[in-house]
């Protein structure tokens, strides 16, 4: 039986339509080329907590994104100063303006990557982390806010996991879990571009997102009324304003025993992604052949690093 791997240009929740399909993906930004300071790691300040926190002893068990490690990265930046000195501080509360942008306008973006034990030599090991960098430029971008040097920015995060190495779990289905988050801070009431920002990370020890378990189904709610992005929105950047909205459905899919909703687009119901991953169907064709099918990067869904992953490993089946 013949194998194939491709992305569809839609695929619908009455049909699976083949249709050939180019996807295109946002450009890698450059380096900020701006005469004013970008973010350097040689300039990195560290100053340790005196007081560590107690580590959680059941990881596994506990609420998602609940616990926090010791220490946080933080970067600020001005339109006239540009990037000032990284600094990895005590993990403590952020001071914002009660006008900041990102409080009233949402002007942030936001990522997910994760920190592993590896039992076979005792190293760390994060997966990808300069896709997910990359993906925080292009969302940066598109919310208007300013460029920055994703390696040395990458750099800044590696130090921050190796002053709190001691919070990666060693369990298995367990991983340290890194939250880089981008939000415009200047205090203007205007709808126009922050003037101010702050790039910082945050660190926390997680088990598995579900309550179900890493490899174990989950079910899912596909529901027409709710949709959660379109052509020519921003659905494809992993923005805050992005998921906000979605809660009121996600409350529906609970009351349906349901763990997540899948998203539908069109008339035709397209499916696009669920809340919180992509989508691959594994499926026999017309023709017998086997496939892989998975929505395109047409700005309707997150490019997933998984998803990425999964594309990358099965075309050297």
């Amino acid at each position: 039986m013949a194998s194939s791997l491709r992305t569809l240009s839609r695929l619908s929740l009455k049909s699976v339509v083949p249709r050939h399909y180019v996807s295109t993906v946002s450009k890698v930004l450059p380096r900020c080329m701006s005469s004013m300071s970008d973010i350097k790691h040689d300039n990195l300040k560290v100053t340790k907590c005196s007081t560590p926190k107690d580590k959680p002893t059941d990881i596994g068990n506990i609420e998602f994104g609940a616990a926090f490690t010791d220490h946080m990265l933080t970067i600020q930046w001005s339109i006239h100063n540009g990037w000032e000195n990284p600094e990895i501080k005590p993990y403590g509360n952020i001071s914002l303006s009660p006008a900041a942008k990102v409080l009233h306008y949402a002007v942030e973006g936001f990522e997910g990557m994760k920190a592993y034990f590896d039992s076979s030599d005792g190293s760390i090991r994060l997966f990808r982390p300069m896709e997910n960098v990359l993906r925080l430029q292009r969302t940066a971008e598109r919310m208007c806010l300013p460029k920055f040097d994703g390696d040395e920015f990458l750099k800044c995060l590696m130090e921050l996991v190796k002053v709190d190495k001691d919070w990666v779990p060693k369990e298995d289905s367990c991983s340290l879990y890194l939250r880089p988050t981008f939000i415009g801070t200047g205090p203007t009431l205007g709808v126009s571009e922050a003037n101010e920002a702050l790039l910082y990370c945050i660190l926390s020890p997680v088990g598995p997102y579900f309550k179900t378990g890493s490899f174990k189904p989950v079910s899912l709610m596909a529901d027409s009324r709710f949709v959660r992005s379109w052509h020519g929105g921003c659905g494809d950047s992993k923005a805050g304003g992005n998921y906000a909205p979605t809660l009121f459905a996600q409350a529906e899919a609970r009351k349906r025993n349901c763990e997540q909703v899948l998203w539908l687009y069109g008339e035709d119901q397209q499916i696009t992604e669920v809340g919180t991953m992509n989508l691959f169907i594994y499926l026999e064709n017309e023709n017998g052949e086997e496939e892989l099918v998975t929505p395109p990067l047409d700005g309707l869904i997150l490019p997933g690093i998984t998803r990425m992953s999964m594309l990358d490993l099965a075309r050297q089946w």
